[in-house]
């Protein structure tokens, strides 16, 4: 990971941006199928994949890895998004279901810039009483081990502000969007290129957005996706990017020099010169919030798919 602050996390510390919610009870696993992208029926105990949250549109709401503890109790991993608004949202479809979602505020999220010793792929270990773990390794260089990902009782010792930047830029370079709120419910999963990381069906039935996802999918309609890319300059969620004067993109996440971008597709690894206009920023007609910047589109990693 290319110009990372010097960080010494190889031992655990706090990701503040993450929650977790809980949905407990003899429907668990018949619900989060009913309303999340992603094949929950097809989990087992002890298994996790990337999952999201859909608008009756298909776009995406909130983002979420999603932990089968057993037939009647789900772990969703929610990073950026408000999970008191997910949850109260979520509460709205239960209906007669036997189901209740929850926040645990009693467990806290831990990240560590290596390996985990015992957890591998979709497999956690560990045991949910005390402390499980997940393997969120993928793809890395400069003498990264890979990352692993703790849920705990008891809080890590440590704050590690550079540990937590790193860790985000290893999300966004390997392809898992780091949604902000100005850009939920904005894009589909085709869009967001999450089919790289295989989170979302389009064979397991019904779930908000489902019609919309599987047209896209089996009609070939998807025209933009994800994009990584590199600047000097750093950059803000909605920021749009421009070739020529004629706006190609916009950036959904960024960490100081990494940032992801929807794209079209057809625009190919390459360094290319755009401006990048912060609808955040002060605007006047002879100059841009940003400017003009040299910036650099790269391959995304790959090794995160669970």
């Amino acid at each position: 990971m290319p110009n990372n602050p010097q960080t010494s996390s190889t031992s655990w510390f706090t990701l503040p941006d993450h929650r977790l919610m809980a949905v407990n009870g003899q429907d668990a696993v018949a619900f989060a199928q009913a309303q999340t992208m992603n094949d929950v029926a097809a989990l087992r105990d002890g298994e996790w994949h990337w999952n999201g949250w859909l608008t009756p549109k298909g776009r995406v709401i909130a983002l979420f890895v999603l932990i089968r503890l057993d037939a009647n109790t789900l772990w969703m991993v929610v990073p950026d998004a408000d999970a008191e608004v997910i949850a109260a949202e979520l509460r709205r479809f239960v209906f007669r279901s036997k189901v209740a979602i929850s926040i645990r505020g009693d467990l806290h999220m831990a990240g560590r810039l290596r390996a985990s010793d015992l957890a591998s792929g979709n497999h956690w270990t560990g045991e949910p009483t005390d402390a499980i773990e997940l393997d969120y390794s993928g793809d890395f260089g400069n003498g990264y081990a890979g990352r692993s990902l703790r849920i705990a009782a008891s809080a890590a010792a440590c704050e590690d502000p550079a540990g937590v930047e790193a860790w985000r830029r290893a999300d966004l370079e390997h392809g898992w969007p780091r949604l902000h709120a100005s850009q939920s419910g904005l894009w589909t999963p085709q869009q967001l290129s999450l089919d790289r990381l295989r989170a979302y069906s389009v064979k397991k039935g019904c779930y908000p957005g489902q019609e919309i996802v599987a047209r896209t999918h089996f009609l070939g309609q998807a025209k933009r996706g994800l994009a990584l890319i590199r600047t000097a300059m750093p950059l803000s969620a909605g920021a749009e990017l421009s070739t020529d004067d004629t706006v190609v993109g916009t950036v959904i996440s960024a960490c100081r020099d990494t940032a992801l971008a929807i794209l079209p597709l057809d625009l190919h690894p390459q360094p290319i010169d755009i401006q990048a206009i912060d609808p955040n920023g002060p605007q006047t007609d002879e100059s841009p919030a940003l400017g003009g910047a040299s910036w650099r589109i790269e391959p995304l990693r790959s090794g995160l798919a669970r």
